[in-house]
């Protein structure tokens, strides 16, 4: 079976264990780029990851980007968004359609 899992700060991803995702709390960019590689080498289908981790990891995301798994989905942090989950909508949408729709 496919797990789901979230990784981010503290603050930002202990509400997802409630709901009975795995959580893997995330401060520096080295250490999301280890549990990043780790989970997708793993059972998960979905990892959602913080944009403030994001911004610094683009590479490693760009990597399973094609990839059937894991799907990785960018969520605003405690912090706020950064836009970086909207403009990866928006290019994926683009890819799917053909063109910009905006």
């Amino acid at each position: 079976m496919y797990k789901i899992a979230v990784m981010g700060d503290r603050d930002s991803v202990l509400g997802f264990k409630a709901l009975g995702l795995e959580v893997h709390f995330v401060e520096d960019t080295d250490t999301a780029r280890h549990t990043l590689h780790r989970l997708a080498g793993e059972d998960y289908a979905v990892i959602y990851l913080t944009e403030q981790l994001a911004q610094n990891l683009q590479g490693e995301i760009a990597r399973y980007k094609d990839a059937l798994m894991p799907a990785i989905i960018l969520i605003p942090g405690k912090g706020g968004s950064l836009g970086l989950a909207e403009a990866g909508l928006q290019n994926a949408v683009e890819r799917a359609v053909g063109a910009d729709i905006s």
